[in-house]
């Protein structure tokens, strides 16, 4: 084998054996396919001169066996692994955790909560082309909008797809950590997350947010919590019954975030806590997620083999053509 070369299917130069009976018969026949012819005196066929084609005579037989050799080479499908290079491979599986309940409609944010955190996600999401992702939304319950995917066209599709009012309005905080937790817990990627925003308290389901986060931590899967929303009060749409009907009015609602959990919750499984309070902390808060998960990869060295058998292939095709134009043109009389 030659250096830096490795075969697919190396048992294949067994098929090499064929080459002592052919070699065998070759020269049993040549030995065999002889005239006799009786003269008094040898002396005039001693001195005639060799010409060429009694040193090429054996050509043909080479050429063939070579073109044979080469097919039996390209058969056993030559690799190359000389070329390494290092590849970082992230291997990190990462659930969103979106709140949809009706107060993400507040438009303390541009153009809102909701809005803003979709937009911000899905550029985070578009950064992370070597990690698998998934999508939970919550607000009275919760599902899986998205299951762990690489396919970043689907997951970018079903974002876009959110709306508040999808489900039963309400802040279930542990159920919705929960469903994230349950899409990674059978992962067995290097590297676990769920990025769990909301802007409110919990108030629906079954699961306490704290015992969702104890369940995290038994799994090894990190949080990190955002909570959302500006200080103090906010701009938020209501609907109100006017003389001309129902018309929406924007109304300053008090701003109410149970940081106290969500610092719990991240702290439980070795996770942060961030406070967004406008677009442009949200933007930052998903960079430090992003690098601090980068800063967690192993960068691991991969070699890249390539099939190495159109060399071979192109010397098999040679030897056939040089054997044929042999056996027809200079060695045609030669049986």
């Amino acid at each position: 084998m030659l250096e830096g070369i490795t075969y697919k299917n190396p048992e294949l130069f067994y098929l090499m054996l064929v080459f002592i009976p052919m070699i065998a018969w070759y020269i049993f026949r040549n030995t065999k396919n002889t005239a006799s012819v009786q003269i008094s005196d040898i002396k005039a066929v001693s001195e005639a001169p060799k010409t060429i084609r009694h040193y090429l005579r054996h050509l043909v037989f080479v050429t063939q066996i070579l073109a044979i050799a080469s097919l039996i080479v390209v058969l056993a499908r030559p690799q190359s692994s000389s070329n390494w290079e290092n590849v970082t491979t992230e291997g990190i599986d990462i659930v969103i955790a979106l709140d949809i309940s009706s107060s993400m409609l507040a438009q303390d944010f541009t153009p809102d909560r909701l809005e803003a955190a979709k937009n911000v996600a899905m550029e985070f999401i578009s950064g992370r082309q070597y990690d698998r992702m998934g999508l939970v939304v919550f607000s009275g319950e919760a599902f899986t909008q998205c299951p762990l995917t690489t396919d970043r066209a689907v997951l970018m599709n079903l974002f876009k797809d959110i709306e508040s009012g999808m489900i039963e309005d309400g802040t279930a905080i542990g159920n919705g950590l929960a469903t994230a937790v349950a899409r990674l817990k059978d992962s067995e990627a290097i590297s676990r997350v769920v990025i769990l925003l909301t802007d409110g308290e919990n108030n629906r389901g079954e699961v306490a947010p704290v015992t969702a986060a104890e369940i995290a931590k038994t799994y090894g899967i990190r949080v990190y919590t955002v909570g959302v929303g500006s200080r103090g009060t906010a701009p938020y749409p209501v609907q109100v019954q006017t003389a001309f009907g129902v018309q929406t009015q924007i109304r300053d609602v008090e701003v109410k975030i149970d940081e106290e959990t969500l610092k719990e919750i991240s702290s439980i499984t070795d996770g942060k806590y961030f406070r967004a309070t406008n677009n442009q902390t949200l933007e930052e808060i998903y960079k430090e997620i992003d690098a601090l998960e980068k800063s967690k990869i192993e960068v691991r060295e991969f070699s890249r083999k390539s099939e190495e058998f159109l060399p071979f292939a192109l010397a098999g095709i040679l030897f056939l053509i040089l054997s044929l134009l042999l056996k027809t043109t200079l060695f045609r009389n030669i049986p």
